[in-house]
């Protein structure tokens, strides 16, 4: 839970693992800037299928971990949610085909995000003045899930994709495929995947007591998962757009991992309708719309028995118009509308029956100069939060709350050369609360702790400063990102000194807080022939203070550093890595400081060509030393320590076909 900046122009080389490194030297196309450059004054970081295919996990959170600045949550190896730059929750904005993903992640670190990297083409994580028109939500950023189950583009015949992939860790067996087809005018889009795991290995025996008697195992104990889901889409086409549809389904039952006989049953619905209208006359070039519906449930197990029971309505509704060349400026302008309803009912219900409504305008204009780049968005916002209360408890406050919201930002980058590139950004952001930092009032046990909201609380303001230097000649590169920012009102978990029901009372409050971090990776080539050698390097750090008392705000990471040695011959490639993860002992009264650890990763891959198929061959040793590690962002450190260390050595092995 903690602040973030904008700041690197590219951060998309560095990884906490060591197949990370290789997707940033590579110009993209930016899905989630509105205009799709590829370049941006502000920070982008993306993971393409190969990525996902070789350093995938099962959750979105261990998926970017060791990104530039990209951190977890780590509750066990179910529920994860990225950390940017110290900032987590609902201040990072998770998106899919850049709308909503509407779950109830946030609301607790144990609630997984009901995506699967099995069913992803692509991952981008998106900062800056772009992240902006997605809402103050954004003030960490933007992750965007990015698929085709919509296709947008005309599709030429039949063609598909088949996955399977086994790890030894976790007694991991996963299929997945896809399926599509189409001509110029139409295309259809259909897949699906089944993931199971069995408890997670780890390097220490540890205690379990799920099945009525205290055991002892090498193990994570109730870390078992299973997740299967799928989905539909067809597009039409014509000469000037498209319009398509979807409907996927997502459902997945995992342990919880701090409570040995708790588990979750999840399941989640989303519809999509997606158009776009383009070579328009006038000021105006295209026109783009979409509008998705998630339901959204899941229901806490305890010893199978069923308990409180979560769920989430969502809509979304967005329309972007993008015009021509204004005074040589080019941009889009906006309109969102999003409503959800939120419910918990249960024993453990710690938050109220809520309705959370908000419309809003954005802008995003970019224009190229001579010597570089200059953006510049803004966003505005009308939010209503409404507490409804809960017929079966007495105890939630029933009332609303009103905010407008208003952000800015802009950045520039600076050619100064044809090797060098300067790129600043600033931002001034605010954020409506959310509906439990208002109003909750209940007992949350993945906090351990009874958790009150503050109907009182303001908007969130921030201001952050970045500066990034990038070089690249040839096969080198080089990024040297440093950020800072400084929030007003930032909202968090603050004690009280009280206790209720037997747990510490912790009450959402906003406090002065200041976040500094410096971020550095690149690419040597030490070797170039029939065959390549490359030497990937990273590093990062990142000082997060509450300013009202002096003390560090928790669940930051620590110093990373990292290296990997990355070979390439032919169809072969084979990556060799080290990640050092310094103690953190920078933590605040009532958290746990966690040691330094190393963890080495290797990798092999091969690419085989059989008639009109490719075939991917991979195979991935992580914690190839069996490290025993914890992690410092993960709040399991401090209210369960020993339950949930990181994985120890797993062997993975996979092959994808391509047709």
């Amino acid at each position: 839970m903690h602040p973030i900046f904008k700041m690197s122009a590219l951060a998309g080389a560095c990884a906490l693992c060591s197949a990370m490194a290789q997707s940033a030297p590579t110009e993209i196309v930016i899905t989630g800037n509105p205009l799709g450059r590829e370049q941006a004054t502000a920070p982008i970081s993306a993971m393409g299928r190969t990525d996902l295919l070789e350093r995938g996990q099962s959750s979105l959170g261990e998926t970017l971990n060791g990104l530039p600045g990209v951190s977890s949550t780590y509750f066990g190896p179910n529920a994860s949610r990225p950390i940017i730059r110290g900032l987590d929750g609902d201040r990072i904005r998770v998106l899919s085909n850049s709308a909503s993903s509407v779950d109830v992640s946030a609301l607790s670190y144990d609630h997984a995000v009901p995506l699967d990297v099995l069913s992803t083409e692509r991952i981008e994580v998106l900062r800056g003045s772009a992240a902006l028109q997605y809402g103050g939500s954004a003030v960490g950023g933007v992750v965007n899930v990015i698929d085709n189950r919509i296709p947008r583009e005309a599709l030429p015949g039949v063609s598909g994709k088949a996955q399977l992939q086994a790890g030894t860790g976790n007694d991991e067996r996963s299929v997945a495929g896809l399926v599509e087809a189409g001509n110029e005018r139409w295309a259809v889009h259909v897949d699906g995947f089944d993931r199971r795991t069995g408890d997670v290995r780890v390097p220490v025996s540890l205690a379990c007591e799920k099945t009525g008697e205290t055991r002892y195992a090498r193990s994570i104990c109730n870390s078992a998962s299973q997740s299967q889901g799928g989905a539909l889409g067809a597009s039409t086409f014509w000469d000037d757009g498209y319009l398509g549809a979807s409907v996927n389904s997502y459902q997945s039952d995992y342990g919880t991992v701090a409570e040995d006989r708790v588990t979750i049953g999840m399941k989640t619905t989303r519809y999509a309708l997606e158009g776009q209208v383009r070579h328009l006359p006038g000021v105006w070039d295209s026109v783009k719309a979409r509008v998705s519906h998630t339901d959204y449930r899941h229901t806490e197990f305890d010893n199978g028995k069923p308990g409180t029971v979560f769920a989430s309505q969502g809509q979304d509704l967005r329309v972007e118009a993008r015009h021509r060349a204004l005074a040589g400026w080019q941009g889009v302008l906006g309109a969102q509308v999003e409503s959800g309803r939120f419910s918990a009912v249960g024993d453990e219900a710690f938050a109220p029956f809520s309705r959370t409504r908000s419309q809003g305008l954005f802008v995003h204009e970019e224009l190229p100069t001579a010597w570089g780049q200059v953006n510049a968005g803004a966003r505005w916002e009308s939010v209503r939060v409404q507490s409804l209360g809960n017929p079966d408890l007495s105890r939630f406050e029933v009332g609303s709350r009103d905010f407008t919201p208003f952000s800015v930002a802009a950045g520039a980058a600076f050619n100064l050369s044809p090797a060098w590139r300067l790129t600043g950004n600033a931002a001034l952001t605010e954020r409506a609360p959310k509906d439990y930092e208002l109003f909750a009032n209940g007992p949350h046990l993945a906090t351990h702790a009874w958790e009150l909201g503050n109907s009182g609380l303001g908007l969130e303001k921030s201001k952050s400063l970045d500066l990034d230097l990038d070089w690249k000649a040839g096969p080198h590169r080089m990024t040297v990102t440093a950020f800072a920012s400084q929030f007003a009102n930032y909202i968090g978990l603050m004690g009280t000194a009280q206790t209720q029901g037997g747990l510490p009372e912790q009450m959402y409050q906003g406090v002065p807080a200041s976040f500094r971090g410096l971020e550095l990776n690149g690419r040597q080539r030490l070797w170039q022939g029939t065959s390549t050698l490359d030497l990937d390097w990273r590093a990062d750090s990142v000082r997060a203070v509450n300013d009202l008392t002096g003390e560090p705000l928790p669940r930051i990471a620590p110093l990373r550093l990292g290296s990997t040695l990355a070979y390439a011959q032919g169809p072969w490639s084979a990556k060799l890595g080290a990640d050092w993860h310094a103690a953190q002992n920078r933590v605040p009264t009532g958290s746990v400081a966690t040691g330094a650890y190393t963890l080495v990763n290797a990798s092999v891959s091969y690419r085989q060509k059989q008639g009109a198929t490719v075939l991917h061959w991979f195979v991935r040793l992580d914690n190839l030393t069996d490290q025993l590690a914890y992690s410092a962002t993960s709040i399991l450190t401090s209210t369960a320590f020993g339950k949930s260390p990181l994985p120890g050595r797993s062997l993975k092995l996979g092959v994808q076909a391509s047709f």
